[in-house]
């Protein structure tokens, strides 16, 4: 099958049912580098429901986003990797055991078949799901975090341990994440325990918080995560709450004080040598975002910088 996107200087981006950046709709998933599969999932969120929604929302913003990514090297994305939208896995609403489930079967599918996943969530307990499936074929992951909290928690509401707080913590305990190669960057804010934040260095994991982040700065940063990576196999996680609410207001967990979308960016088109092997972006909530949908935009152009990090990777491999 053909898998460029629909060519937008010739049939307007309103123009047909919308996929994410006018893929075409996977009808198999075998010989593809990169699969879209959104995860319409909220029953972890312990605050704003909605980010079910999201997948559908990010899609429809993503119309607006072109092939070539001109800070890698002018690389066409869908000319180097072969890309399609896998459609959502399906979930449980209400039940996050059984919806973690579901969305891992769907994951495993893409893995199998030798494709990179790209989720669109979904709130960010998803992401356990995704680790599961591409931990799978690779071993303990590298993970690469941006949030403004650490989701490390080990239990939420009367000792629930299954929510979007408490599953990387999980995914340490189940030995898919190797914290010793692992980093979060963006924490910040209010907390509920002096620990909050000390609970990942006490996992094994390198924390850079918000201020931090600043302090260092955003090339430093960068270097920061690819020396903590190290090229191991990297998962890469990215909540749409590290950015300032005044730039991404439609998100579950709003978190004053982060960066810019422009600072967003520069730091995600600074990071270099990451071997992305999965990767979501997660916690648009679409009822809180404003009329002009620019979390869910943002969201969008956040998910288009990670599959130029792919296709940059695979450019340097063939070149070798």
């Amino acid at each position: 099958m053909s898998v460029l996107p629909t060519d937008s200087l010739s049939t307007p981006r309103f123009v047909g049912l919308p996929s994410f950046m006018r893929l075409p709709m996977a009808t198999e998933l075998q010989g593809l580098d990169a699969a879209i599969v959104g995860l319409p999932s909220d029953s972890g969120a312990p605050f704003r429901t909605g980010a079910r929604f999201a997948p559908n929302a990010l899609r429809a913003m993503s119309v607006m986003l072109r092939p070539i990514n001109p800070y890698r090297g002018h690389i066409n994305i869908f000319e180097v990797l072969r890309v399609a939208d896998a459609g959502d896995a399906t979930c449980v609403p209400g039940y996050e055991i059984e919806s973690l489930a579901a969305l891992e079967r769907a994951l495993d599918a893409v893995v199998e078949a030798g494709a990179v996943p790209f989720g669109i969530g979904g709130d960010h307990s998803v992401s356990l799901a995704g680790l599961r499936a591409v931990a799978k074929r690779h071993g303990p992951l590298s993970l690469v975090h941006f949030d403004s909290h650490t989701d490390t928690w080990d239990s939420y509401f009367d000792g629930k341990r299954y929510s979007a707080g408490t599953m990387f913590r999980r995914a340490i305990e189940e030995g898919i994440v190797d914290p010793a190669r692992s980093i979060q960057v963006g924490m910040r804010g209010s907390l509920f325990q002096p620990a909050d934040v000390s609970q990942s260095v006490d996992l094994g994991l390198e924390v850079i918080t918000c201020d931090e982040m600043f302090a260092l700065g955003l090339p430093e940063t960068a270097r920061r995560i690819a020396a903590r990576s190290a090229g191991h196999p990297a998962f890469l996680s990215f909540d749409l709450d590290f950015v300032d609410p005044a730039y991404a207001p439609g998100v579950e967990t709003p978190e004053c004080g982060g960066p810019t979308a422009r600072e967003t960016l520069s730091l995600l088109r600074s990071l270099q040598g990451l071997n992305l092997v999965g990767c979501d972006v997660v916690e648009l909530n679409p009822s809180y975002d404003g009329p002009g949908q620019i979390t869910a935009l943002l969201g969008a152009t956040v998910m288009a910088e990670l599959l130029a990090i792919l296709a940059e990777a695979r450019v340097r491999e063939r070149s070798r």
